[in-house]
């Protein structure tokens, strides 16, 4: 539970029809797995006591006497276990039958949640035994005790403040508008529902949908247990189909046909986040509803749940590429209107041979394509200067032969050794002077060219980049329009990947892979003597892998970093150890903070994804803000 992280679980039990013991002992069987497991909450499937294919049986007033013992068997059974309980049962509340949901936690109940959508069509007729929920919540008895009774009802932890859950009940989900969307908006972070679907050709597939899309549009963790062996199967066959979702993303779902107890992780400090930044999603609409307390011991929740090593990269090759074509897309979409906007002539970029040159270049030729303009119109310009080596020119050059474009070479060693005979600069000095004049001498070629074509200069700086302050103020760092402004350095690397397995030409595609195998590097500095490169940017500033992590849930979800460092330690177990992650973490926090300036005044650029740095969008930061927050936890840990 501490960070948020709440360990749920959804438990299909064997049962056995009208046998209200038989099933209070499967239940607690269940109960004492899912708590060994860590389990905060566990739901279990709609009428559960009794079994939900009990047909007239539940008119029989011995089966409801049975069923209320069961109950409160179950309720004991938990006494001791931090852990919140979900099961189905059905109960008499003033004089009417109800299919119910009753909250269990530490040896009470409660509260007792009713189903308000009763199916009469197809397979269904439970209106034949159930009523539907009454509009306004009330108390009911269960052997003298007073328990809150129905459908306004929220469930709220103490220890942790951002997990509340809210019940709904197998159709509830099916129908237009379910109670689920009232319970979020009431500040239900996480929904159980309890469900007996029957199994027909399809509807694991539409289950499956319909459970997710949920969770996405509430933002929420939701719980789906669902009714399976055991149960009557004179007319229908239920396969005990259990699902665990969050915001979208499916964390953890059974086998057809089978028991047992299903756990995964839900990030209720994830979804609260979501939905402060969420704005459209309403605050304080809990009218009628009312907040049942209770209190759970607060621990580290073993993590289990995926936590992608490189967040901005689908693990899936198929998803990675349709990603890779979307970016694409997005970008030269971009470009194509900033082109027709301006008018221009030509289009200029440096061409270094390095990967996010590479993928402005591609970008470009994708843009004049799609505009029939003749590739002759995009000028790159290579500009070897001291640190240039044979290969990363060679590359270049091969790059711009394939796609066909205007190659021009400009060395510029020359006009940075006057600058530095103006400036008073010892040529031997390898101090940040030597380093940025070469980045600053570029882009003044870089403008001017672009004013001799009619042209505009496209950007090739990345989101990493960008966020780690790694470009030469008013160099590199700046253009006309920056098409990779949103990109990551491990996406731009899929791109260029994907690109070269979709090349036509075999050439371009020998040029984009030896660029991809060639280490990152802006080649300020001197090459080694035997020609190769001596500058490695993540020798430098540290492992891109990392700074996209950190990046990614710092800015999209304001994560801590305790919190980041818990999900990099657990993502990287094997690759990148602990001294290793902190390292590199406070080089982040430090050079993100110390380098928003940069990013006050960036050139427009597209956004492709759901974090960008964009001063006019997403990130609006003081460019004087203090790390000192942040470095402190670093500190801690």
């Amino acid at each position: 539970m501490k960070q948020g992280f709440i360990k749920a679980a959804a438990a299909t039990c064997e049962i056995r029809v009208a046998d209200c013991a038989f099933n209070a002992d499967s239940i607690q069987t269940a109960m004492q797995e899912a708590y060994a497991g860590g389990a905060k909450l566990l739901v279990f499937p709609e009428l559960c006591v009794t079994g939900y294919t009990c047909g007239d049986l539940f008119l029989q007033k011995p089966l409801l006497e049975a069923a209320e013992r069961a109950l409160l068997q179950i309720s004991e059974a938990g006494r001791g276990m931090s852990m919140l309980c979900v099961v189905g049962l059905p109960l008499v509340y003033r004089s009417k039958l109800y299919n119910c949901a009753a909250v269990l936690c530490g040896g009470e109940i409660l509260g007792i949640v009713p189903k308000t959508n009763i199916p009469n069509y197809s397979e269904f007729y439970e209106q034949r035994h159930f009523t539907s929920a009454p509009a306004e919540n009330g108390e009911i008895v269960i052997q003298g005790r007073r328990v809150p009774f129905g459908t306004k009802l929220v469930f709220a932890c103490e220890s942790a403040a951002d997990f509340v859950l809210g019940v709904e009940i197998c159709e509830d989900l099916w129908v237009p508008h379910p109670p689920s969307a009232a319970h979020a908006l009431a500040g239900a972070t996480v929904i159980a529902n309890l469900s007996a679907s029957d199994e027909v050709i399809g509807k694991a597939d539409y289950r499956r949908m319909l459970v997710s899309s949920q969770s996405a549009r509430l933002i929420c963790g939701y719980v789906y247990a669902d009714a399976g062996y055991g149960e009557s199967t004179s007319d229908l066959v239920f396969s005990g189909h259990d699902l665990i979702c969050e915001n979208g993303t499916l964390l953890q779902e059974s086998k057809l046909f089978g028991t047992g107890v299903h756990f995964s992780e839900i990030d209720v400090q994830k979804l609260a986040s979501e939905r402060r930044r969420t704005t459209t999603f309403p605050a304080g609409a809990a009218e009628g509803y009312q907040v049942v307390p209770f209190d759970l011991d607060l621990q580290e929740t073993k993590l289990t749940r995926p936590v992608a090593r490189r967040p901005f990269v689908p693990d899936n090759a198929a998803s990675r590429a349709q990603r890779c074509e979307e970016i694409l897309a997005i970008q030269c979409e971009g470009l194509k209107k900033r082109i027709a906007h301006t008018g221009c002539k030509t289009i200029v970029v440096g061409i270094s041979g390095g990967l996010d040159s590479c993928l402005a270049l591609l970008v470009m030729e994708r843009a004049m394509k799609q505009l029939g303009r003749p590739m002759e119109d995009i000028i790159a310009v290579t500009m070897p200067c001291f640190g240039t080596t044979k290969r990363t020119r060679s590359n270049a050059e091969l790059l711009c032969e394939a796609l066909g474009v205007t190659l021009r070479t400009i060395d510029i060693a020359d006009a940075v050794k006057q600058h530095f005979k103006d400036i008073g600069q010892q040529e031997d000095c390898y101090d940040v002077v030597y380093e940025n004049a070469q980045a600053r001498e570029r882009t003044q070629i870089l403008m001017d060219v672009a004013n001799q074509n009619g042209g505009l200069v496209i950007g090739t700086g990345d989101l990493s980049e960008l966020a780690l302050g790694w470009a030469t103020y008013n160099g590199d760092h700046m253009s006309m329009y920056g098409v990779n402004a949103s990109v990551p350095k491990t996406l731009v690397r899929h791109i260029v990947r994907y690109a070269a397995d979709t090349a036509e030409s075999e050439t371009l595609k020998t040029a984009l892979c030896d660029i991809l195998d060639t280490p990152v590097s802006p080649e300020l500095l001197p090459a080694q003597q035997d020609g190769t490169i001596s500058q490695k940017t993540e020798d430098i500033v540290g492992p891109y892998d990392l700074h996209d992590f950190f990046l990614y849930y710092m800015v999209r979800f304001g994560f801590s970093p305790e919190k980041i460092f818990r999900l990099c330690e657990y993502a990287y177990t094997g690759e990148y150890g602990r001294e290793t992650i902190l390292r590199w973490m406070k080089v982040f926090y430090r050079r993100f903070f110390s380098q928003q300036f940069k990013r006050s005044c960036l050139p427009d650029g597209p956004k492709v994804g759901t974090v960008t740095l964009s001063p006019r969008g997403d990130w609006r930061m003081p460019s004087d803000a203090c790390a000192k927050i942040w470095l402190d936890e670093v500190e801690k840990l």
